[in-house]
């Protein structure tokens, strides 16, 4: 914006930032591959953990700090004994730890995307999309290495030395990360004028396929002097975002069966490739993530030449597209529970595992599409005070999907009993997938209407 005023930085001790020399993606990019190889290898192990270490049934299984976790693997009193479930004491530090790693997690993940968007230049959309995009592969990187390297370690060595590693790894990362803060920058602090300023110019400078003059009720709030017109913009413009926000969570409930009854489903079906290789159900999403590893530089570089759009709506329909995918893989993953099912039970055969990759693919296409259009809208379209709170958005939809999912079977388990017993070849999961596959498609069509009305 040619009028903006020229906005100054400060390292992170409050001095004037260098040109050339603070700034830049690299820390919060390195930092989070490794967290995430920590915090997503346990969360695709947790499924195995709770059912073979603490004996839990698959059901309570499927709704579910490192230290207190590593501890506990390593202390044979801190678990239960065979077939018998834990302890108030063994439970207390079970969910303890994870209570913490959530807790830690969350400020993390919270904070990065925002943290990497400010070290770029705000007057270059195009860096920024870009830097959410490599964010993602950041992701995707430290995925692979938490379902193959990790995952090895656990069914090699135990649990003990695959949270040992998860400990010593997140060491690294917060070495790797304080290490690189001297070079981070952050805004200075401004005043009240210019916070409404930026906000002014932001409002003219949106796209124009974007309003952002709905909920003018809130008008009335300025008739309060404490009440300023900025405050009731920012307020106004995430109000705004969350009919987007709230459209996702459906998706991310379908996510979250890739750990629990797609592991379930893979560690009863025939997991040998070739010769006496057989494949961990938790690498599963490997050759997927490998995939979109590779796309994700792909996409980078030639979608810059398909389409110059690097605007708001563009992001809507990139969500809109990884919605309507996420609906189409539960059909998939109802056709291929049904085959499993029928094989296993009818002909006492069990097809091969490879059969899930058909839905952890498409639905790791959808994730890709519609968290990284999130990211990026929620960035872009957020108030300058607001960004970390916006950006927290698209992963507040992956908690509120998960929690949706465990909502979900308890319901449909009370209600049904489909989802009853610990042999899934006595359950109905095929019509539970069904049931998301209705549910996605009903808030696909909701995520339609809020976005023609954005």
């Amino acid at each position: 914006m040619q009028n903006e005023k020229e906005e100054r930085f400060e390292d992170w001790k409050g001095r004037e930032a260098i040109p050339g020399k603070h700034g830049g993606i690299g820390p919060a990019s390195i930092a989070c591959v490794v967290e995430n190889l920590v915090f997503v290898a346990n969360g695709f192990n947790f499924i195995e953990y709770f059912m073979s270490s603490m004996h839990y049934s698959p059901a309570t299984a499927a709704n579910m700090g490192l230290i207190l976790l590593t501890f506990q693997s390593y202390n044979p009193k801190l678990q239960p004994e065979s077939d018998e479930t834990p302890s108030t004491l063994q439970a207390t530090i079970l969910f303890t730890g994870l209570y913490a790693m959530a807790f830690g997690a969350g400020g993390i993940k919270a904070s990065l995307p925002t943290h990497g968007g400010d070290q770029l230049d705000r007057r270059n959309p195009r860096l920024i999309s870009r830097f959410f995009n490599w964010f993602y592969f950041s992701i995707c990187c430290g995925c692979i290495l938490a379902v193959t390297i990790v995952v090895s370690i656990e069914e090699s060595k135990g649990w003990f030395w695959s949270f040992t590693t998860s400990v010593g790894i997140l060491a690294l990362a917060l070495f790797i990360f304080m290490a690189g803060l001297p070079d981070c920058l952050r805004s200075r602090n401004r005043n009240k004028s210019d916070l409404e300023e930026e906000m002014m110019q932001s409002l003219i400078s949106t796209d124009e396929g974007i309003s952002h003059t709905k909920l003018k009720c809130l008008d009335k709030t300025m008739l309060n002097k404490n009440i300023s017109a900025t405050e009731v913009a920012e307020t106004r413009t995430f109000l705004g975002l969350l009919p987007i926000f709230f459209s996702t969570i459906a998706m991310n409930c379908c996510l979250a069966q890739l750990s629990t009854f797609s592991v379930q489903q893979g560690m009863i079906m025939n997991r040998k490739l070739f010769c006496s290789f057989e494949i961990p159900v938790t690498s599963l999403a490997a050759i997927t993530l490998i995939l979109m590893v590779l796309s994700i530089p792909l996409y980078d570089y030639f979608g810059k030449r398909i389409s110059s759009d690097i605007s708001p709506s563009f992001n809507l329909k990139r969500i809109g597209l990884g919605l309507a995918l996420s609906s189409l893989s539960m059909v998939i993953a109802a056709i291929v529970e049904t085959m499993r099912k029928y094989e296993a039970v009818h002909n006492d055969f069990n097809i091969s595992v490879l059969w899930l990759m058909c839905q952890y693919l498409m639905l790791t296409v959808a994730d890709t599409l519609a968290f990284g259009g999130m990211l990026d809208f929620f960035y872009r379209e957020a108030p300058s005070n607001m960004k970390s709170m916006s950006t927290a958005l698209g992963w507040c939809s992956t908690a509120f999907g998960f929690f949706l999912s465990t909502a979900l079977v308890e319901v449909t388990n009370t209600i049904t009993g489909w989802l009853g017993g610990d042999d899934l070849n006595e359950t109905r999961l095929e019509l539970f997938y069904v049931v998301l596959f209705v549910l996605n498609t009903l808030n696909l069509l909701s995520y339609i209407f809020w976005t023609k009305t954005y």
